[in-house]
C-alpha cells in the first residue's frame, strides 16, 4: 500500500525534530542526557513493537508505562522545564512585536551604564576585589534577584566598588542590572558542575557559567586571585579581557 507525503507531513517531521532537539539540549544542561536516552530509547521499543509487530498486548503495557513515565519526568525536570519554557517564551523571534511598542531606552543612559560597569570592573580587577555582575538580556531573571537583596538603584562605579568591597555583607553574592538599574544583590547563582575550567578558577567563574548556561544573561566575573576579568555567555567564557573589550561586550559590538 502506498503512503501518500505531503507538506503537512514534511512540516509534522521538522517539528517533532526541533522538539526532540530542545530536549535534548535541555537534558545535556542539566547534566540528564543519560535520562533522555533511556526515554527516547523506550519510546522507539514502543513504536517498534506497537506499529511494526503489531504485538498489542506488550504494546498496550508500554503505552501505560510511557503514559505514567510521562508525569513523573514533568514532577522530576519541573524546575527544567519552566526554564525551557521561559527561554521559549523569551526568544527574540517571539518578542519582536512586543519590542515594536517597547519603549527605547535612550542611548545615552545605555552608554552612562556600560562606562560605569566597565570602570567598576577595571578598579576591582586593579584591587583583586573579587565580583559577580549579571547582565539582563531577554529572559526573567526574578527568580534569581528574589534569592538576594531586592532594591532599585542608578548604576554607578562607585556603588558597585562598595557593594563588592570585602567587608560588605553582599559582596559574596552576585549583583543583576537589568533595564539600566541594579535590581539585587548577593544573589544566588546556579553553578556549572559539568564543565572543565582551570584550577585557578573558583566559584565565582563556575556560578558564572551555570547562569549563562541557563539565561540568556551577560554574566561579568572579576577574579579576586587574578584581578582579571571574565565574561560568560551562552555557556562559552572568556578570560582576562580588557576594559575596552569589556565596553564592546555590553554594547554588542564585540561577542564572545
Amino acid at each position: 500500500m502506498l503512503v501518500s507525503f505531503g507538506l503537512k507531513d514534511a512540516i509534522d517531521i521538522l517539528l517533532v525534530a526541533f522538539l526532540m532537539y530542545q530536549i535534548y539540549k535541555l537534558m545535556r544542561s542539566s547534566g540528564t542526557l543519560a535520562i533522555f536516552s533511556g526515554v527516547v530509547s523506550v519510546i522507539v521499543l514502543w513504536v517498534f513493537v506497537y506499529e511494526v509487530l503489531e504485538m498489542r498486548l506488550i504494546g498496550g503495557i508500554l503505552d501505560k508505562f510511557i503514559s505514567v513515565g510521562f508525569i513523573v519526568l514533568v514532577i522530576l525536570f519541573q524546575d527544567d522545564i519552566r526554564r525551557f519554557l521561559v527561554a521559549l517564551g523569551s526568544n527574540r523571534g517571539w518578542r519582536f512585536l512586543y519590542n515594536i511598542f517597547k519603549r527605547k531606552t535612550d542611548d545615552s543612559e545605555t552608554q552612562k551604564y556600560i562606562a560605569s560597569v566597565a570602570l567598576a570592573c577595571m578598579n576591582m580587577a586593579k584591587r583583586k576585589t573579587g565580583a559577580l555582575i549579571v547582565i539582563r538580556r531577554e529572559m526573567d531573571l526574578e527568580n534569581y534577584i528574589q534569592t538576594g537583596e531586592m532594591f532599585r538603584a542608578e548604576v554607578n562605579a562607585r556603588l558597585i566598588e562598595n557593594i563588592f568591597f570585602k567587608n560588605s555583607p553582599l559582596h559574596d553574592g552576585a549583583m543583576i542590572i537589568s533595564d539600566n538599574e541594579i535590581k539585587a544583590a548577593g544573589c544566588i547563582l546556579p553553578i556549572a558542575h559539568n564543565v572543565i575550567i582551570p584550577k585557578e578558577m573558583g566559584l565565582r567563574h563556575r556560578s558564572g557559567l551555570g547562569m549563562s548556561s541557563e539565561t540568556d544573561a551577560l554574566v561579568i566575573i572579576v577574579s579576586e586571585e587574578r584581578g582579571a576579568i571574565s565574561v560568560a555567555h551562552n555557556g562559552k567564557l572568556s578570560i582576562d579581557i580588557t576594559a575596552e573589550d569589556l565596553q564592546e561586550i555590553l554594547s554588542g559590538e564585540k561577542t564572545i
